[in-house]
This record gives structure tokens, C-alpha cells and sequence, in this order.
């Protein structure tokens, strides 16, 4: 698993933790500001280890090094149309085909004066050479070949034209996608440094939890929440297995937090999280030496959020309810993975006007589903769903952005402008 700074006094203050003690009627609970508890979390994690692997397995893979080019590109000056290769202070006029450059194979030798040489779209210009005529403009007859008046240097791509040998064209954190991994070809690379995928492991637990594609108990509900979880995970770079569901027992919870602990970077739990009597995420992780660097998130939906850091590996803790849990995926599991990955995690969110009038906040950030569009004056505008329920995974799919509203936020008249975070619909394969 990945190692990651030590786990010091600013992880065990009381303003960070659940309090402790006997005669208290409920736990006194700190709630951590999204920023704050993002911050936190990062601070935690520590960056992949770099592995090189072959170009054609780089799709998807974070870069970790410095992509300069070998050679110039193009290598030579090449024809950019079928034609004829000459020298321009000989056109107009009539000239004698001397041979021919094709992709592959060029023409050996210096042009002479009077000289043609029939040239194929990407094979170099000869040397001697400074102009191309296409062939539509050319009347050959034999190894004659009558050219018109022609600007010099047209119809040709000057070597490094591109790039030059030792330019930097991909930097560490890209993303590699296929336009990437082509200038990574082009600049002569066969192999890639980039960062090893991050492993995620997902448990989520309790007795109401069903596996999709069987028989759901009289009580019970499929788990959607892990399999959402998982996909996003994997779009956003990271390795993902999912554990077994666990039962609703610190004992079982404990046995299955450190299996998932040894063969990952990051544990994530799902649920039972609350102060329940069948809430058992967090007592079952103290057994294993959990050291909470935070207990709750001022956040909506998403309050019972939690993080911490075991002597195997960082944990995070995310709400059972599908939507906090999505939304709570969005605002600390992508910046987590992205932080593993070299990144900065952050967040980004764009501008956007409000369609509709919305009521005053409360005392938690509050992300809301919603629509975002490019409005007809080019600028974007979003509106929120009438139901916010945090479990309703019907609502939130038929979502692609998240509208913030800071916490204590007055009402907002239509028009205002917020901050939305748009729902990425790229996916990644690590």
C-alpha cells in the first residue's frame, strides 16, 4: 500500500474527533468545512510510485516524467501534395524529370538547375528542391514536365515544423489520452514513465444489503451505492476492488477492513457511519488503530463523512445514502485519487447562472443536483431538481452538474451567479 506522511497531534485534536467519555448523552461532533476536510485528507496521501510501460499500454495511465522529442518533426521537408519537387526561380518553364521521391524512399542526389523530380504527398522534397507543384498544374509529356508560374516554397512542410529535437511536449500529470500517446510516438518514444494506478478497495456493510442479481431478503435492499462508487473510481484512474458486503458487526466489519486494507492504497467504507446503534464502520476501524483526522463534514448531503489513518493505509468513510455517498465521491474520492495520481485535487467548478430562484442556506454547503447548459449567449446556466432527497439515485442520474450553495448562502433570485461542478462523463481505464 502506499505510504504516506505520519500520522501526528493535528490528526488527534479534540475539535477533530468524535469526544470521548463516560455520562455523555451523545457524541459532540465537529463539523469540518468541505475545503478544510478535502485539505486534510490530501495532506494524508501520499503520491503513487512511477512504473514505465509500453506506449501502446499508456491509454488512460497519469504521466510521470518529461516527454521531450528525440527528433525534429518532420525529420526532412516533406511534400504536403502529389506533384512536382523544383526549383522555384525555374518556373514558368519546361524541365526534365530527373526521378522520384515517394514516402518511404526519397530521391538520391542534389536537384540540378532545369530539373524535376515527381514527389508523393509526405515524401521529402529534395535537396536542391524549394517548391512543389501539385499535378493538376502540370503538363508532362515523357520526361518533360511544363510547370506554371509558381510562388516559391508552396506545397511544403519545412523540417521541424512541428517540433524541434529536445522540445518538451507532454509534462508530468497529463493524462494520456490517444492525441497524447501519438505525440509520444512521434517524438520517438516506446516506453512511458507514469504513475502506478492508485487501488481502491470498496466494503460496504450491513444485514439490509443484497447482491444485485439475487433473491433480496423480506427487509433487505440491492446495494447500488458500491457499484456507483466503483464505476467513478475507475474513470478517474484508480484500480478498484470491491469487498464482499460485510455484516452489520464490528467483529465482521474489522476482519473485512483489513483484508481490503493489505491489498489497497485506500480503503473506502461505505455506510454505517452515523451515531446508529447499527452504525459500526468506525468502531470496527479502531480496532485496527484508526486515528481519525476527521469525524463529519459540514456538507449537504454528506454530513456523516469521515477520514483517517490506520497503521496499514488511509481510510475514508462515505454516507450510505446513494446520493450523499455520489456526491461525497465527487468532492473528496476524486480529489484523493487525483492527489495519489500527482495531481493537486482540486476541484474545479465553473460559473454559471441561475435559471430559477433558490432559498437561503443553512449552516452546511449544500450541493445540489441539477442541469448545466451552454445558454445562447454563450455563457453557462444551470437549475436545480425540485427533490434533493438524499436517496434517490433516479433523480441524481438524470443530473450533470452540482450546484454550490456556501454555507449560511442567502436567497439567490434568478440570474444570480453560482459555482456548479460539472459531472464528468470521460472514463478512464487503469
Amino acid at each position: 500500500m502506499a505510504s504516506g506522511p505520519s500520522v501526528g497531534a493535528a490528526f488527534d485534536t479534540p475539535e477533530n474527533n468524535v469526544a470521548q467519555g463516560e455520562g455523555q448523552a451523545k457524541p459532540q461532533i465537529h463539523l469540518m468545512a468541505v475545503e478544510a476536510a478535502r485539505a486534510a485528507m490530501l495532506a494524508a496521501m501520499a503520491p503513487m510510485a512511477h512504473e514505465s510501460v509500453p506506449l501502446e499500454a499508456a491509454l488512460g495511465r497519469t504521466l510521470a516524467e518529461n516527454i521531450a522529442a528525440m527528433c525534429d518533426c518532420p525529420p526532412f521537408d516533406v511534400s504536403s501534395m502529389d506533384g512536382y519537387a523544383l526549383r522555384g526561380a525555374d518556373a514558368p518553364g519546361t524541365l526534365v524529370l530527373a526521378g522520384e521521391s515517394a514516402a518511404g524512399h526519397g530521391f538520391e542526389g542534389t536537384l540540378a538547375p532545369g530539373a524535376a523530380v515527381r514527389v508523393s504527398t509526405g515524401a521529402a522534397v529534395p535537396d536542391g528542391a524549394d517548391t512543389v507543384v501539385i499535378q493538376e498544374n502540370v503538363a508532362r509529356d515523357g520526361d518533360r514536365v511544363t510547370v506554371p508560374a509558381t510562388p516559391p516554397g508552396i506545397n511544403i512542410r519545412r523540417r521541424g515544423g512541428d517540433f524541434r529535437a529536445g522540445t518538451v511536449l507532454l509534462e508530468p500529470g497529463r493524462r494520456l489520452d490517444g492525441v497524447a500517446l501519438a505525440l509520444a510516438a512521434a517524438a520517438g518514444r516506446g516506453d512511458l514513465l507514469v504513475r502506478r494506478c492508485p487501488r481502491v478497495a470498496l466494503l460496504s456493510s450491513g444485514d439490509e444489503l443484497a447482491m444485485p442479481g439475487h433473491a433480496a431478503g423480506p427487509w433487505q435492499v440491492f446495494d447500488s451505492t458500491t457499484y456507483g462508487i466503483a464505476a467513478l473510481a475507475r474513470g478517474w484512474g484508480a484500480k478498484v476492488q470491491r469487498l464482499a458486503i460485510a455484516r452489520d458487526d464490528a467483529g465482521a466489519i474489522a476482519a473485512a477492513a483489513a483484508r481490503g486494507l493489505s491489498q489497497s492504497d485506500l480503503l473506502v467504507v461505505v455506510g454505517g457511519a452515523s451515531v446508529g446503534d447499527h452504525d459500526h464502520a468506525r468502531p470496527a476501524l479502531e480496532r485496527l488503530g484508526l486515528v481519525l483526522a476527521l469525524a463529519s463534514v459540514a456538507v449537504r448531503p454528506g454530513k456523516p463523512v469521515w477520514f483517517g489513518v490506520t497503521p496499514d493505509g488511509p481510510v475514508l468513510g462515505l454516507p450510505g445514502n446513494p446520493a450523499s455517498a455520489l456526491v461525497c465521491a465527487h468532492l473528496f474520492l476524486k480529489p484523493l485519487i487525483d492527489g495519489m495520481l500527482g495531481g493537486e485535487g482540486a476541484v474545479p467548478m465553473v460559473r454559471a447562472r441561475l435559471l430559477h430562484d433558490l432559498p437561503a442556506n443553512g449552516a452546511r454547503e449544500h450541493y445540489l443536483r441539477g442541469e448545466l447548459k451552454l445558454a445562447g449567449d454563450g455563457h453557462y446556466a444551470a437549475r436545480t431538481f425540485e427533490n434533493q432527497d438524499s436517496s434517490l439515485l433516479s433523480v441524481f442520474a438524470a443530473a450533470n452538474a452540482l450546484v454550490r450553495l456556501p454555507a449560511n448562502a442567502p436567497a439567490l433570485v434568478e440570474g444570480a451567479m453560482v459555482d456548479v461542478l460539472p459531472l464528468d462523463s470521460l472514463t478512464w481505464t487503469c
